[in-house]
């Protein structure tokens, strides 16, 4: 059995909403999940880049990111440990405005997102466009705490939540998929909470 998310704890609810996939709960708080301790980052130290199959790569300092055009979004998230938060609300950069930066190759199919402090999780590139994800700055109005990811997380809401790589630093383009930290430990490598893609056996 793959190993379990730390969670703190919180309040579940019995499922009562047809946005809720299977197996899930809504919950109307924030549950804290790490596979680690919590980096604390300086923002003057904080980078962030766009590498592997790209024609050249492209880095962000703090200042330089947050010059970006920056929208508001508002996405049902999911977490393999079965809670649902419903309409949260983010502040971030697009995906698609972050890939106009960038000449990707054209066998660059997936994506390994790595964290400061070492996380990694894999994704196809077709899940990061198309409005589909984003790098979230604030949530709730604040700027986001370093507890859940802060200062700037990936966020793909329609996969499983350990896909939404926290303190984000880099996105590597790549040709074939790999599997990242969750997904070497039999996680699924793709996470689709609508088929409880749970585990690896779940894929199949």
């Amino acid at each position: 059995m793959p190993p379990t998310f730390f969670n703190q704890g919180f309040q579940r609810k019995r499922p009562s909403n047809h946005k809720l996939p299977p197996g899930q709960y809504e919950t109307h708080d924030f549950p804290v999940l790490s596979a680690g301790p919590t980096p604390r980052i300086a923002l003057d130290k904080w980078t962030f880049t766009l590498e592997g199959l790209v024609e050249e790569p492209k880095k962000w300092s703090w200042q330089e990111f947050n010059a970006l055009p920056q929208q508001d979004f508002n996405p049902d998230i999911h977490c393999v440990t079965q809670w649902s938060k419903f309409d949260t609300k983010w502040r971030g950069v697009s995906l698609d405005t972050l890939l106009e930066h960038v000449q990707l190759r054209p066998e660059a199919r997936y994506v390994m997102a790595t964290s400061y402090g070492g996380y990694t999780t894999n994704l196809p590139l077709a899940d990061l466009r198309d409005g589909k994800a984003f790098i979230g700055l604030t949530y709730d109005g604040q700027p986001l705490t370093p507890e859940h990811g802060g200062p700037a997380r990936l966020v793909v809401p329609h996969l499983y939540f350990w896909k939404s790589a926290k303190w984000i630093t880099s996105l590597r383009f790549m040709a074939e998929d790999e599997p990242g930290f969750w997904e070497r430990a039999g996680y699924s490598m793709y996470g689709d909470p609508w088929k409880a893609q749970r585990y690896a056996d779940d894929d199949e």
